[in-house]
């Protein structure tokens, strides 16, 4: 496994590393539950940038060292700030400036993000993970949807995910009353896929990925951004789009070679191009 470049002890609260064509970032900060600083928010942003720029790179797992996935943000005043928040007064920034944070990134990006939720994800770690396409959870993960209890709102993507992810009438209650959800509650409630033993966590989170990371990168990149767009497009507009996706895929090295992997009952092997 690799590093993208030599960062300094200061800066490594967020790992990253590659290998079978996985990226994996990690949140590192485990003395205070991966709570989000000023600049391990910076950090987070390039790593996923790193992940989405990288042709090696076919899909990527977001986890958390240590009892928590993320704790939410770090509102210390020794903690640099967090894009406007946490100014060491006691008080909140009115120029907060989200456009370029890690749930923005995380929506835009090419390749599939796979959250492995060990222990809680609160506040900002709930809505970055509602950012993941897929969500595993360990037994002790948790999503603490607790913005309304602080006097806020989710300001990270939760108010725009929940609605689409479980519908209104359970949006509105989870964000309403501030609830903590459980593993099996997140499954039950479909915010997550499934949950395994804490200690299974990342051994599932790499088979999914594996799986992913054997089919097709190119199409399934082109999947992911045909389901983003049609979130938010009419149907036919949708066929439409759809269509001009398929016809460059059709004339790539590895639609050939999953015909003829099929033909020649075997498994793939895809190049990305």
């Amino acid at each position: 496994m690799s590093k993208p470049q030599e960062v300094t002890a200061r800066e490594e609260e967020v790992l990253y590393e590659v290998a079978d064509h996985i990226a994996t970032i990690t949140f590192n900060a485990p003395d205070r539950m991966n709570t989000i600083s000023g600049p391990m928010l910076k950090q987070l942003t390039e790593r996923l940038l790193d992940a989405n720029q990288d042709k090696d790179v076919r899909c990527v797992i977001l986890t958390g060292r240590g009892r928590a996935f993320c704790a939410g943000l770090d509102l210390r005043p020794e903690s640099g700030g967090v894009a406007g928040l946490g100014s060491g007064t006691g008080t909140v920034s009115t120029t907060l400036d989200l456009r370029n944070t890690p749930p923005i990134v995380l929506f835009e990006m090419e390749k599939p993000v796979i959250a492995a939720i060990n222990g809680g994800a609160a506040g900002y770690g709930m809505d970055t993970a509602l950012g993941c396409d897929i969500r595993l959870m360990g037994k002790s993960g948790k999503l603490a949807a607790a913005f309304c209890k602080r006097g806020i709102v989710p300001e990270s993507g939760g108010t725009w995910f929940l609605p689409r992810l479980i519908g209104w009438s359970k949006a509105a209650e989870l964000i309403f009353t501030g609830r903590t959800l459980n593993a099996q509650e997140a499954v039950d409630w479909g915010l997550a896929s499934e949950v395994v033993e804490d200690a299974d966590l990342m051994k599932r989170a790499y088979e999914l990925a594996r799986e992913i990371a054997g089919n097709a990168p190119l199409a399934v990149q082109a999947a992911k951004r045909m389901m983003r767009m049609g979130l938010n497009e009419p149907f036919g507009e949708h066929v439409h789009h759809v269509y001009l996706q398929l016809l460059p895929l059709l004339r790539t090295d590895d639609v050939k070679e999953g015909m003829m992997s099929f033909m020649e009952k075997r498994p793939p092997v895809f190049k990305g191009r």
